[in-house]
C-alpha cells in the first residue's frame, strides 16, 4: 500500500504543486484586495471566506459574490482565478487519467490485491505454478472439493481467465514469473498455511527453478513437479522433489495396463476418476500388429511399451531425421496421407496410435485409418482440452489427454496420497485379483466410481480412535466400518490399504487390529465417508459401535440422569 501511495504522489507531484500554488495565490489576492460592505465601508475578506470563494469557483461548482457584492478589482481578480484554476484542474485530471492507465501502477495495484487475498486465507492452501490446461483443470477440481488454491502464471490472459472462471471459492491469481523466488514468496510460500507447491508449467527449466526455490526456501514442504524429459526428471529428483510426473510415462502406463491388464486399467480409472461419475468398463485392446503415427516423446513411449509387451509395432514419422532413429524401421511420411498408411500396413493392422502433437492431424489420421480399416482399434493423443467435443464425436476408444492425466494424478496425490501407493502395489497383482477388487467395489457402488478417503490414527484426525487405543482398547478395521445408527450394519466401504511404520498392506483383513499412527485407505460411497468421520471423531458414537453400549454426553447425562440417550451425530 505504501508503494502505491508513493507512486501516486510522485506522479502527481507537478499537478499538486500547481493546484496548491494557484489556490494560495488566489486566496492571498482576495485577502489583500479591499472590498465594500453593504454600507459602502471598506472591508477585507478573511482567509476562511477567501478559501471558501476560491474552492467553489475553482471547482466550477458555482459562483456567488459573498458575503458582499465584489468591487471591480475583486471581479477582475476572480476572472483571473477562474481561468488559472480551470487550467490547473484540467492538467491535474489529465495526469490522473493517464496514471490510471499506467501499466506499472495497475500491476502494483493487482499485486496488492493479490497479497491481501493470500493473507486472508485461513485454511491450508496449495500454490499452483502454471494455469494452462493442466493447472486450470486441477484448480477446478480442488476448488470443487473445497480446497484453497493460489495461482501464479506468467501469461496475463490466463490470469484473466482465472478471474472469469466461475469457481465455487475465491482463488487469488498473480501474473508473474514463478521461477523468481520473489514471486513465490509474494504468493505465500513462507506462510505456515502453504501446504505444498504444484509445479505444472510446460517448461522443464522453469519447473526445475521453481522446485529448487521451494526446496531451499521451504525444506520438507510437499512438492509435485511436471517433467517432460528423463533429464529434467533426474534433475528434479536430485533436489528432493516429492513427486515427479512425466505425462508420457503416465500415458505409457495407461496403455500398458489397457493391453497387458485391462482389469488393472479399469481399477486405476475407477480410483482416480471423479467420484460419482459413471463406471467405465475395461478395454480389451488387440495384440496384433500396431501402427504408431508420430515418433516424438509420446510416440517413443508408446513404441517402447508395445515392444516390451512383445507386440509387433510399425512407426510412421514425417520428420526424416527422427525417422532414422527408429529401431526396427519406419515409414517416412505423414500419417494423414493414405499412401503412407497403406505402406505401414493399415489394412491388416489391429490397432493404431495417432500420437502427433497436433490434434487436427491426429483426427485426420483416425478418419483416414477407419476409412481403410473400419474395425481397427484406435488410441489417440489429445493435446488441447478445448477439443473435447471433437474427440468425443470421433468415438475413439482410448483418448490420452495430457492435462487430464496429470491433473488426475496430482489430485489423487493431494486428496488421497495412499491411492498412488495402492495402484503401484496393484501393478504386481494379476487380473484375477483386479477383477475381485472391482467386483467388491461394484457391489457397493453399482455403476458409479467410489469416493476415496483415509483414516489417520492420530490424536487430531481421529480423536475417538486414538483415545480408545490410549485406554488399551482393541480397535479393528471392521469397527470403523460399523454404521453409527446400527452397529450391526456395515458401511458401504472397502479398506484398500494399511500403512503402518512405512510398511504397506494391500486389502488388509477386517479383523486387523489398529495401532496408533496407522493410516487406512478406504473407498466407498460419500455417505459412508461422512458416517465414518462421525465414528472416528465422536467418542460417544465410537463407544457405541465398538461396545454396543449407548452412552450420553456429560451434559445430557446431567440433564437426564435417569435416562440414557444415544448420540448419533457430533
Amino acid at each position: 500500500m505504501f508503494n502505491v501511495v508513493f507512486i501516486l504522489l510522485r506522479r502527481l507531484q507537478l499537478p499538486l504543486v500547481a493546484l496548491i500554488a494557484i489556490y494560495a495565490v488566489a486566496v492571498l489576492g482576495f485577502v489583500l484586495i479591499p472590498g465594500q460592505d453593504d454600507h459602502g465601508n471598506a472591508w477585507h475578506m478573511g482567509f476562511l471566506h477567501a478559501f471558501y470563494v476560491v474552492s467553489y469557483t475553482a471547482t466550477t461548482i458555482g459562483f456567488g459574490e459573498l458575503p458582499y457584492l465584489f468591487t471591480d478589482a475583486q471581479r477582475l481578480w476572480m476572472t483571473l482565478v477562474v481561468y488559472l484554476s480551470v487550467i490547473a484542474w484540467m492538467y491535474a485530471i489529465g495526469m490522473m487519467l493517464s496514471l490510471v492507465q499506467d501499466s506499472a501502477l495497475r500491476a502494483l495495484a493487482r499485486e496488492l490485491t493479490f497479497t491481501r487475498g493470500v493473507r486472508r486465507i485461513a485454511e491450508p492452501f496449495y500454490l499452483v505454478c502454471g494455469y494452462g490446461d493442466t493447472g486450470s483443470l486441477l484448480v477446478r477440481g480442488l476448488a470443487d472439493a473445497g480446497m484453497r488454491v493460489v495461482v501464479i502464471d506468467i501469461n496475463a490472459d490466463r490470469i484473466d481467465a482465472l478471474v472469469l472462471d466461475e469457481l465455487p471459492i475465491h482463488v487469488p491469481g498473480l501474473c508473474a514469473d514463478a521461477g523468481r523466488p520473489a514471486s513465490l514468496i509474494l504468493a505465500g510460500l513462507h506462510s505456515r498455511r502453504c501446504a505444498g507447491a504444484l509445479v505444472l508449467t510446460n517448461n522443464d527449466a522453469t519447473n526445475l527453478q521453481i522446485a529448487i526455490a521451494v526446496k531451499l526456501l521451504r525444506p520438507g514442504m510437499l512438492t509435485i513437479a511436471r517433467a517432460q524429459t528423463k533429464d529434467a526428471a533426474a534433475n528434479l529428483a536430485a533436489f528432493g522433489t516429492d513427486y515427479i510426473l512425466n505425462p508420457f510415462e503416465l500415458f505409457a502406463r495407461i496403455l500398458k495396463n489397457s493391453v497387458h491388464a485391462p482389469g488393472l486399467y479399469a481399477l486405476d480409472e475407477q480410483l482416480t476418476s471423479v467420484p460419482g461419475e459413471a463406471w467405465s468398463p475395461p478395454l480389451h485392446p488387440p495384440r496384433g500388429n500396431w501402427i504408431v503415427c508420430g515418433y516424438g516423446r509420446f510416440g517413443q513411449a508408446m513404441h517402447d511399451v508395445l515392444r516390451s509387451e512383445e507386440i509387433s509395432c510399425g512407426v510412421v514419422e514425417a520428420d526424416l531425421d527422427i525417422a532414422g532413429t527408429v529401431h526396427g524401421g519406419c515409414v517416412h511420411g505423414a500419417g494423414t496421407q493414405t499412401g503412407t498408411l497403406v505402406a505401414a500396413g493399415i489394412r491388416t493392422a489391429a490397432a493404431l496410435v495417432a500420437g502427433t502433437g497436433n490434434d487436427a492431424h491426429n483426427l485426420s489420421i483416425v478418419m483416414a485409418a477407419r476409412a481403410m480399416n473400419p474395425d481397427i482399434f484406435i488410441v489417440a493423443r489429445q493435446n488441447q482440452r478445448d477439443n473435447d467435443a471433437l474427440f468425443r464425436a470421433a468415438r475413439i476408444p482410448l483418448v490420452l489427454q495430457c492435462s487430464r492425466v496429470l491433473a488426475g494424478e496430482v489430485f489423487s496425490i493431494i486428496t488421497s496420497p495412499l491411492i498412488v501407493d495402492f495402484l503401484r502395489l496393484a501393478q504386481r497383482e494379476d487380473e484375477a485379483w483386479a477383477g475381485e477388487v472391482q467386483r467388491r467395489i461394484r457391489a457397493i457402488m453399482g455403476e458409479h466410481n467410489p469416493d476415496r478417503w483415509i483414516v489417520d490414527i492420530r490424536s487430531h484426525p481421529a480423536p475417538a480412535v486414538s483415545r480408545a487405543l490410549a485406554e488399551g482398547a482393541r480397535v479393528r478395521i471392521s469397527d470403523l466400518r460399523r454404521d453409527p445408527q446400527d452397529r450391526n450394519q456395515q458401511l458401504p466401504s472397502i479398506a484398500l490399504l494399511l500403512k503402518r511404520s512405512g510398511e504397506l498392506t494391500l486389502l488388509p483383513d477386517e479383523g486387523e487390529s489398529l495401532h496408533k499412527g496407522d493410516i487406512v485407505l478406504f473407498c466407498g460411497s460419500p455417505d459412508a465417508r461422512r458416517r465414518m468421520e462421525w465414528v472416528t471423531r465422536n467418542h460417544n458414537i465410537f463407544h457405541y459401535v465398538t461396545t454396543g453400549e449407548e452412552r450420553a454426553s456429560w451434559l445430557l447425562a446431567k440433564l437426564t440422569p435417569h435416562k440414557v440417550q444415544r448420540s448419533v451425530e457430533p
